[in-house]
């Protein structure tokens, strides 16, 4: 029922403990009046002096002790701390929750241990009015200003939204290229660094957006990696060779892309000041599994991808310190229309066949992966950008809802349910890979759960071919491991950016212990 009381700051909270303390007692102050008032107004001293005796004998005594409820309440809700109910989209539903509590205890121990006071009930009904009104609305309306305003604590996100530059590397690709439109939306300046190696459609029609920034250049270049980070507040690191089979295609790029780049960024940023950093990781590090995994579960990946996960998310939490706050997502398997669109996923491309083609093939369909829209994806970064750093700071979070742990069998029910004219064909191989994952962490710490469902991916996708957005899902554009063979693997010809890279490359003494790394973690930022 309630929030763990965690991150308690009680030189930060207790100032607003004791004006709750006092807003009640004024409450009640004015409730208690209000009969007093009335009858002097009608000029029936007798009563209002009875009345008045009543309230003084009922303030003293019973109010006294039972007004120490609300802080206790108040504290349990998670109000006087940075506890994952008191931020993101349940804030309101919480605030609401614990004052509502509190009344509803209020009354209940009123009745127990005071029913033969002779306060009147309107007295009772007028307190909790005034109550309901004065803690709840004034901190629903502190939060929507906050919202309206862009105003962040000082441990969060401080300055207004034109001095806040977050830098956001891969920022043209499919998950990128969402993620900087909301961030543009919420008035963030954002600066994207990207090689561009898929083009620039996915930003074409925001690149005169006055808060914009791009950046044309290799995470790989040192030159390109100091610029685009200086003057930055925050980082997202989406940039990387994304998928097994893209990269297979080339290892030692792989290599230098999704595991040097990252360990030359982090010095880049640690030397630049930069405390934020969001790093996007990916499930399949838990590899294949019949367990249900969460973020201390022993990581093992079956693929050169995961691999380069692992050691890029061992090389930051090891890099975390009292000014230096990586958070690590470990994304689920990623679905939906994006400005930059994918078929070589796997809800995409079974939607994109039973709409074209009106025939699917479906590969052991009892293996289970965890699904999440693109939209969802990028919507848990700008949340994690806005999370207290006391939160996020050396933390592993699975990024996806408990709720979409499907199988690929019930994956293509739904498709079928869109185009039921659909031919479906189970065929099974010797590819077992099969994972779950617990979401629970990032719903329980930052109040994260998904908003876009299988048919809400499924129904947007069909809609882009009958409007055309889309004339060949078969293009090699849309498939990352095809497009690279195509176009040649975007090597690093440089002679020192080589060098760099090979320094980098070399991973230290590997350790595969999530939970020890998460621990010193902990103890680095304390």
């Amino acid at each position: 029922m309630w929030p763990p009381v965690r991150n308690f700051e009680p030189w930060q909270a207790l100032p607003r403990l004791l004006a709750d303390f006092v807003n009640v007692h004024l409450c009640m102050m004015g409730a208690l009046a209000t009969p007093v008032f009335y009858h002097a107004l009608r000029h029936q001293n007798d009563k209002a002096t009875i009345r008045l005796a009543e309230a003084m004998a009922y303030y003293s005594w019973s109010f006294m002790l039972l007004s120490l409820l609300f802080p206790i309440v108040f504290l349990l809700n998670g109000f006087y701390t940075h506890s994952r109910g008191y931020i993101g989209r349940y804030k309101k539903l919480v605030i609401l929750r614990g004052v509502g509590i509190s009344m509803l205890l209020f009354l209940a121990a009123n009745f127990i241990l005071f029913r033969r006071t002779l306060v009147p009930r309107s007295v009772l009904l007028v307190f909790c009015g005034l109550a309901m009104l004065s803690l709840a609305l004034s901190r629903l309306l502190k939060t929507a200003l906050s919202d309206r305003f862009e105003i962040r604590p000082k441990n969060g996100k401080g300055g207004s939204p034109s001095e806040r530059l977050i830098l956001v590397l891969g920022g043209a690709g499919y998950i990128g290229s969402i993620l900087v439109r909301k961030l543009l939306d919420g008035g963030r300046r954002v600066r994207v660094l990207d090689s561009l190696v898929y083009g620039d459609s996915a930003l074409r029609d925001i690149l005169r957006h006055p808060n914009l920034e791009l950046k044309v250049g290799d995470c790989r270049k040192i030159q390109d990696v100091v610029g685009a980070v200086k003057g930055a507040e925050a980082i997202v690191h989406l940039a990387a060779i994304v998928g097994d089979p893209a990269c297979e295609v080339d290892r030692q790029t792989t290599l230098q892309i999704n595991y040097a780049a990252t360990r030359m960024l982090i010095e880049v940023a640690r030397g630049n000041g930069i405390k934020r950093f969001v790093f996007a990781s990916s499930c399949s590090v838990y590899g294949a599994t019949d367990l249900l995994m969460d973020e201390n579960s022993t990581v093992k990946a079956v693929s050169l991808y995961g691999q380069t996960k692992i050691d890029s998310e061992e090389a930051l939490l090891e890099a975390h310190s009292d000014s230096f706050y990586p958070v690590i997502l470990r994304l689920a398997t990623v679905f939906g229309l994006s400005y930059r669109p994918r078929f070589d996923l796997v809800v995409n491309l079974l939607t994109a066949k039973a709409c074209v083609e009106g025939a699917i093939t479906v590969f052991n369909g009892t293996q289970w992966r965890p699904f999440i829209h693109v939209q969802d994806v990028a919507r848990g970064l700008v949340q994690v950008l806005e999370a207290p750093l006391s939160l996020i700071r050396g933390e592993i979070f699975n990024l996806g809802d408990s709720r979409m742990n499907h199988q690929l069998s019930e994956v293509a029910e739904r498709i079928l349910a869109v185009f039921p004219n659909t031919k479906v064909e189970h065929i099974e191989n010797s590819d077992r890979r099969n994972y779950r994952v617990s979401f629970d962490k990032i719903r329980r710490q930052l109040g994260f759960q998904c908003s876009l469902d299988l048919d809400n991916g499924i129904q947007e996708l069909r809609r882009a071919f009958e409007e055309k957005q889309i004339l060949d899902y078969r293009d090699a554009l849309y498939y990352n491991q095809e497009f690279l063979k195509l176009l040649g693997s975007p090597s690093c010809k440089d002679e020192l950016d080589e060098h760099v890279m090979a320094a980098f490359a070399q991973a230290p003494t590997p350790n595969r212990n999530p939970a020890r790394l998460m621990a010193q973690a902990a103890g680095a930022g304390r």
